[in-house]
């Protein structure tokens, strides 16, 4: 195998690696080139570096770095891009991390700051030995919790596998929503729709205290119109609402990818925060994944306590920080 860098955009679509992360186990949306590309050209900031391990003409791994001052890191940022760092085709992780530790040895970086990367996934092990080999020092970090759910192949059977407490507030949630609301409904973007449901989700984001209402700012609105733009027409992009008397309660954001449905991000209504919409519609996306065939429903990185209450296991994401002398 031979390993190819570039620092031309242009790569994400010439040097295309889609079919390398749906075939790596560990492979996400995230990973993808079309992501990629997205949140390059929306918060870039250093120097571009694509990396493609071939076989002759064949990708058999990937991985897209950025150089910010001097620091070396997997391309999808520290905000936004949950799971970062190489593809391969399955069995190749070790070859391919050894390909990559190898070529970056020649880049201008002083250290390295690679995170997102699940500590269960062979990449994590794979990135640490590949640069320990070369002799640069490894200290490994906890770069947050990813809590997950593994889904059974029945929605009741999900319900009767929480404890009682948990499969009670469940459906209380729901039946107290219906009650005293007088109904509600579940209702789904489409590409006819998704720039005015948009507009009505960065409201509901904007509206909330804090830091979660700062976090849509400009930039970042652009950013998700974006993701909609690109990903919903091809069923990977999902934006969901509660709607309550004709009005959207709470809408949440996931992205389908392969057997995962990944909560990316939500909002509510604090006129409605008494009746938790925002609750109801995590379950609501909980069963309509398993009733599709997904085997894994993702709440992604932040270790919040609302994520267990669905029957979550906390699922870590490691750091590798890297220097080299």
């Amino acid at each position: 195998m031979r390993i190819e860098l570039t620092d031309d955009p242009a790569a994400f679509r010439t040097r295309d690696w889609s079919d390398v992360v749906a075939a790596d186990p560990a492979g996400t949306l995230f990973h993808t080139p079309a992501y990629l590309k997205l949140w390059w050209e929306e918060f870039g900031s250093g120097s571009l570096l694509l990396a493609a391990v071939l076989d002759g003409d064949r990708t058999m791994g990937a991985c897209g770095f950025e150089i910010v001052q001097g620091q070396l890191r997997f391309l999808g940022g520290f905000d936004v891009t949950d799971y970062m760092g190489p593809v391969a085709r399955a069995g190749l992780e070790a070859s391919v991390a050894d390909q990559l530790m190898s070529a970056l040895a020649d880049e201008r970086w002083t250290g390295a700051d690679l995170r997102g990367l699940p500590v269960e996934s062979r990449w994590f092990s794979a990135v640490d030995a590949a640069a320990r080999a070369r002799g640069w020092e490894v200290r490994q970090e906890e770069d947050g919790i990813a809590p997950m759910i593994e889904l059974p192949g029945v929605a009741e059977a999900y319900l009767q596998g929480l404890p009682a407490k948990l499969r009670h507030e469940i459906r209380r949630k729901a039946r107290r929503l219906a009650e005293e609301s007088g109904g509600y409904r579940v209702r789904w973007s489409t590409p006819q729709t998704v720039a005015a449901d948009l507009d009505r989700f960065v409201e509901l984001h904007q509206s909330s205290p804090g830091p979660k209402g700062r976090f849509m700012h400009a930039g970042m609105e652009i950013f998700f119109r974006r993701l909609g733009e690109a990903f919903l027409p091809l069923h990977l992009f999902h934006l969901a609402f509660i709607e309550v008397d004709g009005r959207d309660a709470a809408g949440a954001i996931a992205f389908g990818f392969k057997d995962t449905l990944s909560l990316y991000n939500s909002a509510f209504d604090r006129e409605f925060g008494r009746l938790a919409p925002g609750m109801v519609l995590v379950a609501d996306l909980i069963r309509g994944a398993i009733e599709s065939g997904r085997t894994r429903f993702d709440l992604l990185k932040g270790d919040l306590e609302y994520k267990y209450r669905f029957g979550a296991t906390p699922r870590p994401i490691g750091r590798l920080l890297l220097s080299r002398h």
